[in-house]
């Protein structure tokens, strides 16, 4: 599924590379024009890096600094790339390749393996399990279908951390993991399937790469036809790269830094698949020189959603938490999350489904709706609770909307209908495009009104509807559209896996959530043993659980809905506790403990010095009337926008001079010196010590060293420097 924005899904090309900067934030501006050596950016959830990021290679091209064909964007799921191509087309740089790691390296792979091997590529494999199997059979060892997939993500694990069959229980013995069974085993198991690969001329999902990074290291020659082609690439989600992809990206670079990567370590939820933050964290020690920039202001969701997002990982510890990105919001207030107890679990799915028709009914489309949960065995009970309230509900994701047989049939149907429709006898009352569709498709079963019920007949309408939403949509954005234009626009859209949205409560894991939002989010099952997950005993194991419900409550907009069962079924034993992460967030639960690290948005250029402390910070509270203050501008002037100010206006004047000279000597937009908020609040606090002006939000360390004595030196009626001084 593809979440519904509220932007126009088909908005006008940008008519010029400085109309591509428009509507970009400060720091959004900072990530989109920093075109040179290495940039990392620190982005939370909702802070807008996908637009950032796309902005960034579309004014790069744009502008003429960077030839499409050179620009190589790679992140992690095919509906992730899939939507990097569709922003990229609608902002006129159409040409630049997105893919997932694994897609660049295969077309690598088949497009070298003649010259670098000979012959053709082996066959790859969809599935392994199978072969998997046949390796354990192989080996006289017994597993049943869970200890198979648990074999088998073993052996994924293994190949993406670059160890082999040998090495597999040193590896795990010094990665502290929790082998599902004896690596022993495990190891005969993985070695068997090598052995089996080989026989049967086969490769698997981690051969791509790993067979790509053999070639380029061992061909000298193909590794600089590569790095000719693509001289600039960009990396989404870089908090989720394993050992083997960094390998293959330090390849595809060579010894250039024309490289952007964009995470955040509170998202780290896939170390199990052999993801690391640790590439994410230490990229400035890589790359001293390297701009980095953080992106905090959050515009996906409510002052409600990102206080408790902020709470929640207040109380988390370990490395990532070390760099956790406060974030702040800039949306107007929203309802309080919902903290709900029920006795058992057929009650509590029976209760979020009545909850759900209410939104419904209240006029919150069913396609902005969301049911997260941590394990995909609690999806039955929820299909059937929303099934018997009548509430249309999907499972599946955007990527395979394409591969469906309706949308295929329809497509047929919407082609031949374009090409031939002056003969068809259909279409000879109807003018508009929206009609023409609806005509066309009601042979393909589409009615103006839903079916009754759950399963494949409203699955089949859900996708024809889906169409028909697409045919509004582009009318309304061009009214001359033809059934042409529709087609061509769907032939984009499925090269780019760019799919329309379904409209049905969507069912998903909170690891498939990752990357999607919805106006509303109900976070179900919140108990110990299930969040954090039974078999997450190590503090890390503990901390990754947290940030995975980080993920679930930064999903919503809006309504937030959190709740567990006190047991498993009717008139069992209450003996279940709500989630440990809780503590603190919801009613009733007692004090967290708190902990002060906040990380501020803004740029950071130049080589990186020492590690400092970060400034303790809790709430802004405003310091006329004492209100906690959760809006960004608010919490830079330290005060509530209505309430008094006392600003000095000939220190304020003053200060602008000085910033707008500053800006000049440095090349810099003046807000990168200090925003005009920042400056409002010094003209009204009228610092005269470090620490005083240090405690304006805005200001920072950083600052505070670059700019601190100019300003203090304002402040007690000074001119700061002049315009040709030394930086």
């Amino acid at each position: 599924m593809t979440p519904a924005t509220h932007s126009t899904l088909f908005p006008q090309v940008p008519d010029s590379a400085d109309a591509v900067l428009d509507g970009l934030d400060p720091e959004q501006r900072e990530v989109a024009t920093a075109l040179h050596g290495p940039v990392c950016v620190l982005a939370g959830a909702g802070t807008g890096k996908t637009r950032a990021i796309t902005h960034r290679i579309a004014y790069g091209v744009r502008a003429g600094i960077l030839q499409p064909a050179s620009v190589l964007a790679v992140t992690f799921t095919n509906r992730a790339a899939g939507e990097m191509r569709g922003r990229l087309r609608q902002l006129g740089a159409g040409g630049v390749q997105a893919r997932t790691f694994h897609s660049a390296a295969l077309r690598q792979l088949q497009y070298f393996w003649p010259k670098a091997v000979g012959g053709d590529l082996p066959r790859l494999i969809d599935r392994k399990a199978q072969l998997v199997a046949d390796a354990a059979t192989r080996c006289r060892i017994r597993l049943d279908r869970t200890e198979l997939r648990d074999v088998t993500s073993e052996i994924e694990w293994a190949k993406v951390t670059q160890t082999v069959p040998a090495d597999y229980p040193a590896a795990v013995a010094k990665a502290q993991r929790d082998a599902p069974r004896d690596p022993a085993e495990t190891c005969q198991v993985y070695a068997m399937y090598e052995q089996l690969k080989r026989e049967r001329d086969v490769l698997d999902f981690e051969d791509v790469l790993l067979l790509t990074v053999g070639v380029l290291q061992d061909r000298h020659d193909i590794a600089e036809q590569v790095r000719r082609q693509y001289q600039h690439f960009v990396v989404d989600e870089y908090q989720d790269v394993s050992p083997l992809q960094q390998r293959l990206l330090d390849l595809w670079l060579g010894d250039r830094d024309s490289l952007c990567v964009v995470g955040d370590a509170s998202q780290t939820i896939y170390s199990f698949t052999g993801a690391t933050p640790d590439y994410l964290l230490d990229f400035r020690t890589r790359h001293p020189h390297a701009t980095v920039v953080k992106l905090v202001r959050d515009y996906r969701s409510t002052p409600q959603v990102v206080h408790l997002a902020n709470g929640l990982l207040a109380q988390a510890s370990g490395r990532a938490a070390d760099h956790r990105l406060e974030l702040v919001s800039q949306r107007g207030p929203g309802p309080e999350p919902v903290y709900t107890e029920y006795g058992d679990e057929p009650t509590e799915a029976e209760g979020t489904a009545r909850r759900i028709r209410d939104l419904v009914a209240s006029g919150v489309p069913a396609g902005e709706i969301a049911v997260l949960y941590r394990v995909n065995a609690q999806s039955e009970i929820y299909e059937q609770a929303l099934a018997d309230a009548g509430v249309p509900y999907q499972l599946r994701g955007a990527e395979r909307f394409f591969e469906r047989q309706e949308v295929r049939e329809a497509g047929a149907a919407l082609r031949s209908a374009a090409r031939f429709g002056g003969n068809d006898s259909l279409l000879d009352d109807v003018v508009d495009l929206p009609s023409q569709v609806r005509a066309v498709l009601s042979t393909k079963g589409w009615t103006t009104e839903p079916p009754a019920g759950s399963g494949a007949v409203r699955d089949r309408w859900e996708s024809l509807a889906a169409l028909v939403r697409l045919a509004e949509d582009l009318a309304r954005a061009r009214p001359q559209a033809t059934l042409a234009d529709l087609v061509t626009e769907l032939d984009e859209r499925a090269a780019a896996q760019h799919a329309p949205t379904v409209q049905g409560v969507t069912l998903a894991s909170l690891h498939a959530a990752k990357g999607l939002e919805w106006d509303a989010v109900f976070l179900v099952g919140l108990t110990e043993g299930m969040l954090p997950i039974t078999y997450a005993r190590t503090d890390e194991q503990v901390e990754e659980e947290r940030r995975l419900l980080y993920v679930g409550v930064t999903r919503a907009r809006s309504h937030l809905s959190l709740s567990w069962s006190l047991s498993r079924s009717p008139g069992g034993r209450p003996h279940r506790e709500p989630s440990r992460f809780l503590k603190g967030l919801r009613p009733g639960s007692g004090a967290p403990a708190p902990r002060t690290v906040r990380a501020a948005g803004g740029a950071e250029r130049g080589a990186a010095g020492p590690a400092r402390a970060r400034r303790a910070r809790g709430p802004v509270r405003c310091r006329v009337c004492g209100t906690t203050l959760t809006v960004a501008g608010e919490m830079k002037l330290m005060r509530c926008e209505d309430c008094p100010s006392e600003m000095d206006e000939g220190l304020y004047a003053r200060l602008l001079d000085w910033r707008a000279a500053r800006a000049r000597r440095i090349g810099q937009p003046d807000y990168c010196v200090f925003t005009e908020k920042t400056l409002i609040a010094i003209a009204e606090t009228v610092p005269s010590t470090d620490a005083e002006l240090a405690a304006i939000p805005g200001v920072g360390i950083r600052k505070l060293n670059r700019f601190g004595a100019e300003v203090l030196a304002i402040c007690a009626g000074g001119e700061g420097v002049d315009e040709d001084g030394e930086d």
